[in-house]
């Protein structure tokens, strides 16, 4: 089976792309700050089991993002709606900022979630 392969000045998306990568550096890091402690329903769970959950979600979820980087047709409306998440995904972040179960509090963990949260802005408005 051929594959149509979809080109994308990735030049034109740097932003996308820098952020998808601080968003997947985050995802390491959250594994550290044990972030499953502060979801709701996943923070109901043990810690092994909350940990499990979110580990193993991970891998349809990133399956998904390559899926599209690699075959979707519609690949400008995936970068803009993850442009979005990523603006979102910060917010989020600085919503639960005082949780008492939020391990984020160094300024790596930060420079990461707000980066990507900016590369996300920087993304739509360039």
């Amino acid at each position: 089976m051929q594959h149509q392969y979809i080109t994308v000045n990735t030049m034109g998306h740097i932003f996308f792309y820098i952020g998808l990568s601080l968003l997947s550096i985050h995802e390491m890091d959250a594994i550290r700050c044990r972030e499953w402690r502060i979801f709701p329903g996943l923070s109901l769970l043990s810690d092994r089991l909350g940990y499990i959950i979110f580990l193993f979600a991970h891998i349809p979820i990133f399956w998904f993002i390559y899926w599209q980087l690699a075959y979707s047709p519609y690949l400008s409306r995936f970068i803009r709606g993850f442009s979005i998440f990523m603006i979102v995904h910060a917010g989020l972040h600085l919503l639960y900022l005082k949780h008492k179960n939020n391990e984020f509090k160094d300024w790596i963990s930060w420079t990461i979630i707000l980066g990507a949260g900016l590369c996300g802005l920087l993304g739509l408005v360039t």
